[in-house]
């Protein structure tokens, strides 16, 4: 579902990713961790388009997404490519990023409406089914600044499920709240990933949420993978020494 083939990202000078290369499989949940700085979350900024490649390509269900063919020529996709591409995926800020001028209904069914052509009655009611699923039919017509920080987060996920995307980006999602709402947002990640085909990669520096909630873990540092295996054996056994350095300073901290 999703194909790094030998991505460079560079800021300048400073080199990000390092001919980075990894899959993650259909309906698979990947998490990655490892040190601020490392590259985990400019992973999720190329898949959202929000950066460009320096080198490499991108691949999200096949279909390439950092470029296009042109005749017999493939050439960096242009934004028509992108907003098609872009499509199958959803992603979760860390700092939530709804539209404080809008209501929560019209949060969750403005991108529906706008970006896939939705109905908007349509949109509507799915939204109402989407804030029954995250807890919230209540505050379909609050805005956000009358949400506390976890309800927030409860709509952005809620506004991603509703352009039904095969792919869902987490980034941090829980490192913004207060640490009483950080588990019941995590446990409302755990029941949608468990009763969806969704393929997810999460950037998280919660050991225990990405322990229970991975088939893989890949650990970065300096824009490189360093290791990459099931939880089991990345938690209990990691074989480098960089993997074990630190999650030790996570535990100590």
């Amino acid at each position: 579902m999703i194909q790094f083939d030998k991505v460079v990202k560079r800021f300048g000078d400073v080199t990000v990713l390092r001919e980075l290369d990894f899959h993650v499989k259909p309906a698979e949940r990947v998490t990655l961790i490892g040190p601020s700085g490392s590259g985990k979350t400019t992973i999720l900024r190329l898949l959202m388009t929000l950066e460009r490649v320096t080198s490499g390509t991108i691949e999200v269900d096949g279909q390439c997404l950092s470029h296009m063919k042109r005749g017999d020529r493939t050439v960096p996709a242009d934004e028509k490519h992108l907003r098609q591409v872009r499509k199958k995926i959803g992603m979760v800020f860390q700092q939530f990023n709804l539209f404080p001028n809008m209501n929560v209904l019209r949060n969750i069914t403005e991108a529906p409406v706008r970006a896939l052509g939705v109905p908007r009655e349509q949109a509507e009611e799915k939204a109402r089914e989407l804030l029954e699923m995250v807890e919230l039919s209540d505050k379909a017509l609050a805005h956000p600044s009358q949400l506390s920080g976890g309800q927030q987060q409860r709509v952005a996920i809620a506004r991603a499920l509703a352009m039904e995307p095969e792919v869902l980006l987490l980034d941090e999602v829980t490192s913004a709240l207060d640490p009483e709402l950080v588990s019941g947002v995590q446990s409302l990640l755990r029941d949608i990933a468990r009763s969806s085909n969704l393929t997810l990669l999460c950037v998280t520096h919660e050991m225990n949420f990405a322990r229970d909630i991975s088939h893989r873990v890949l650990m970065f540092d300096q824009g490189q993978i360093v290791e990459d295996g099931p939880p089991e054996q990345i938690f209990n056994e990691p074989e480098q020494q960089r993997t074990r350095d630190f999650l030790q300073a996570v535990l100590d901290a």
